[in-house]
């Protein structure tokens, strides 16, 4: 993506290393504003183990470029070409500051999305720093498809399932990469291999990356067990950022021995006072002292006498004595040490098995052998039980001296974390509640409720006091209010009893008309608004109309009229006709009205007419 020039900084006169994109990068809008957008967040990145960002900027022609800390020495790759495998110590060492790294970054928000032994970065006095935090970032979402498929085509090894799957990328993906790269310093090869990038990434995307024991049989558990969950397929099942890769690290390398060197020159242990002689009589000799011997590079030759002198003069016999001082010093530090050496051979022992047995029961095997047990770290396992151990060291099999120690990790069983109430908080809240629970909010659905105000939490799924892994998803039910209600039909019935009727499904009396009804008696529910089943959400207010009863009319004059006559006016104004006739042969026309002309009375009430 870019050609790393060495350069001098005039103004504080200081090496740095001016990073230039390549000019296809440049012709891209979008992944120059994201170029700009991550070095600026690479940049307050401070740690000791990455590598600085000192400046950014573009030149006058819109070439982007970076001004990055200058680090003299070599990168990972290289020194793995160089050496080969490494022991399990050595690889754990050597990963020890990559994974503070990743912690650092992990914490300010950064992920890398490109961890490979090509971004990290080794310098002649041995410290490791990890080089371009977030510039993947900006050349994976860069539209250019060269650039996308060069980087696809460099660190397809390294990448995390999800990469290769939808080309997202985490915390939990920086982790994969590191536990590809620890795979590869143990076994010397990366996990997976194919005739092209593409068959690569279908395996990591299938496959298990397989125990690194199966490939160097004297890998520990404890070593295995960082890779296997480092690299799982399912990012929820890997340790969630570089923080929690780190302690793992650190608690197994507590059970391993020291790492030694790179590189090392054939050496001789032989007991202090010989080699103290030895240095006196002026054997040019690099040592090393710990407790009771030292450990001495021997000479691979001594100077001869001038080749153009000969015989046996007095100063060549007085240069002879030293070295034969020097001889038989050796021959004796040699039988010292060959007696040491066959003692301490009858102190050896062999480590019996310990792994996934008690530490009581560990305890009881070693004391067995005269070794002793100290118990390390305390590390979750899905895979063994809580008390149990998960790998010792030195392992089973393995030879070590009475007296010794043996250290082990012991299991607290699976990680589990319990979802916390989150009824009636706000979604952000709760979200923000199962972050410190070491959990993940997920997906957000609706569900009515009675009880919780519109818009909070009603509950979760899984429910409050389920047990999951760390960094779970856990959806979040919000409420929408109420459930809405079909109108009860309460026409027929009295105001009294529909206000009832209509409470209990949860509704409301609202405003009350009266109105005059020939079909319903006085108090009776003649109509509601809206109409008996149309649905509403509860506490909507219902309108009635009550029923005033028939309506007044006023009486018209029929006296005079004909029977016929005056019934047909009575009858058009909604009244009842009743006729008494005053004597037989009576010629038909009325006399008396009662209720007389002009009474109001209500409608369908009867007037009786009295006729001769």
């Amino acid at each position: 993506m870019a050609t790393v020039y060495a350069a001098t900084d005039l103004r504080l006169e200081r090496q740095v290393a001016l990073k230039i994109m390549h000019g296809s990068f440049a012709e891209d809008p979008g992944f120059v504003s994201r170029f700009v957008r991550e070095a600026r967040s690479a940049a307050a990145l401070s740690d000791a183990h990455v590598v600085a960002v000192f400046d950014q900027g573009e030149t006058l022609d819109g070439v982007a470029y970076l001004v990055m800390e200058f680090v003299d020495g070599r990168t990972l790759r290289d020194i793995e070409r160089e050496h080969g495998r490494f022991t399990p110590s050595q690889a754990l060492a050597m990963l020890d500051p990559v994974a503070e790294a990743m912690a650092a970054a992990h914490r300010a928000g950064i992920v890398h999305r490109d961890i490979k032994p090509e971004n990290v970065l080794v310098d002649n006095r041995g410290r490791v720093k990890v080089a371009d935090f977030g510039l993947a970032r900006a050349v994976t979402a860069s539209t250019s498809s060269a650039a996308t498929q060069g980087l696809l085509i460099g660190t397809v090894a390294y990448l995390s399932p999800e990469q290769v799957e939808t080309g997202t990328a985490s915390a939990r993906s920086d982790v994969y990469g590191a536990g590809i790269v620890l795979y590869e310093l143990l076994t010397g090869t990366t996990p997976f291999s194919g005739e092209t990038p593409l068959a690569i990434a279908y395996k990591h995307v299938n496959s298990d990356v397989p125990a690194p024991s199966s490939i160097d049989p004297a890998i520990p558990p404890s070593v295995d067990a960082i890779v296997a969950r480092a690299t799982a397929r399912n990012p929820l099942d890997r340790y969630a950022d570089g923080a929690e890769l780190l302690a793992a690290i650190r608690a197994t390398r507590a059970a391993l021995p020291a790492p030694q060197p790179l590189n090392q020159r054939d050496t001789i242990v032989v007991p202090r006072d010989a080699a103290a002689a030895m240095a006196a009589a002026g054997a040019p000799l690099v040592t090393a002292m710990n407790d009771t011997h030292f450990t001495a590079v021997l000479p691979t030759g001594v100077d001869d006498d001038d080749p153009g002198s000969g015989g046996d003069s007095p100063s060549k016999k007085r240069r002879k004595w030293p070295l034969v001082l020097l001889v038989l010093l050796f021959i004796a530090a040699l039988a010292g040490g060959g007696g040491y050496y066959f003692w301490q051979k009858s102190q050896q022992v062999t480590v019996p098995k310990v792994v996934n047995t008690t530490t009581n029961a560990a305890a009881t095997a070693l004391s067995k052998e005269s070794l002793k047990l100290s118990i390390g770290t305390l590390v979750f396992s899905e895979t063994v039980r809580a008390g149990y151990i998960i790998a010792a060291s030195p392992g089973a099999g393995e030879t070590a001296t009475k007296g010794d120690t043996v250290r082990v990790v012991v299991s607290k069983g699976p990680e589990r974390h319990a979802v916390p109430s989150l009824k009636g908080l706000t979604p952000a809240a709760a979200a923000q509640q199962l972050t410190q629970a070491s959990l993940t909010a997920g997906a957000t659905t609706q569900a009515y409720s009675t009880t919780v105000t519109k818009g909070l939490v009603v509950g979760s799924d899984p429910a409050a006091g389920a047990h999951l892994r760390r960094g779970a998803v856990v959806a979040l039910i919000v409420s929408k209010g109420p459930a809405p209600v079909p109108t009860p039909s309460v026409v027929g019935l009295s105001q009294t009893a529909a206000t009832a009727r209509l409470a209990n499904s949860g509704l409301l009396v609202g405003t009350v008309h009266k109105s005059y009804s020939m079909a319903f008696a006085v108090g009776i529910v003649i109509s509601t608004s809206p109409s008996a089943g149309h649905v509403v959400s509860r506490g909507t207010s219902v309108n009635l109309v009550v029923s005033k009863g028939p309506p007044p009319v006023s009486v018209p004059a029929v006296r005079g009229l004909t029977v016929s006559a005056a019934e047909s006016a009575l009858r058009a104004v909604g009244l009842k006709v009743k006729l008494q006739y005053m004597f037989p042969n009576a010629i038909g026309r009325v006399f008396a009205q009662s209720p007389g002309a002009g009474a109001v009375v209500l409608e369908g009430s009867t007037v009786t007419l009295r006729i001769v």
